[in-house]
């Protein structure tokens, strides 16, 4: 008998695997600072983490014009990929996810990231091999839409019931939610162990070997 409660485990990446959220918002900051925009405060830029760019900058700065964004846009990328290649894993993460590949999971990524931004982070972190398949916020809906989720689960013929989401943002479980799925948070990314309560996770992990000691014990 397979005593797994799910075989199908969905990682967010930036704030859940990565530590990025930082980066993220000082990015956010700095181009709105390049164009003479309101420069949002870092609390204010992290609550938006976990979205597509566009839907991101478009929540954050509703006061902008469709004609400001593709600037603003352009000016995040270019303080973003200065740096990106040197944004690390967080402890423990590469050896625990090549285990739980090892343990035959299905491993996916539904990510806020555009493809290239996925694919250069995937590159950096040496993790590509062990992910089965991604989808990422330029490719369909963005969280909390369950598109993301739904392709996955129908890529790895994986049922809801036997699908978890684990990720760092309100957006991600509540993606969770929309999809019919069950999650897991993380309380070290981008948004309060408060917000993530609202989306009704199973559990909320406050680090990565945490999270693994949950997902080895009741996954």
């Amino acid at each position: 008998m397979n005593s797994r409660h799910f075989d199908l485990l969905i990682f967010d990446w930036d704030g859940t695997l990565m530590d990025s959220t930082g980066a993220i918002a000082e990015s956010i900051q700095m181009a709105c600072a390049d164009l003479g925009m309101r420069v949002p405060h870092r609390e204010e830029a992290k609550q938006i983490i976990g979205l597509g760019l566009a839907e991101a900058l478009q929540t954050l700065l509703p006061e902008l014009t469709p004609d400001e964004y593709p600037g603003l846009v352009e000016r995040y990328r270019h303080h973003f990929l200065g740096q990106d290649h040197t944004l690390p894993l967080f402890d423990g993460v590469a050896n625990n996810i090549a285990a739980l590949h090892a343990d035959d999971y299905w491993l996916a990524v539904a990510t806020g990231k555009s493809r290239n931004g996925l694919e250069r982070a995937f590159d950096q972190s040496g993790l590509r091999e062990f992910f089965h398949v991604s989808r990422c916020a330029d490719e369909g809906y963005s969280k909390p839409h369950p598109g993301m989720v739904l392709e996955l689960m129908d890529y790895c013929g994986v049922e809801a019931e036997r699908t978890l989401m684990i990720g760092d943002t309100s957006h991600d479980l509540q993606m969770a939610l929309n999809a019919g799925i069950a999650s897991v948070g993380v309380a070290y990314g981008a948004h309060s162990v408060a917000s993530l309560q609202v989306c009704q996770p199973l559990y909320i992990a406050e680090d990565f070997p945490g999270l693994m000691t949950w997902l080895n014990n009741y996954a």
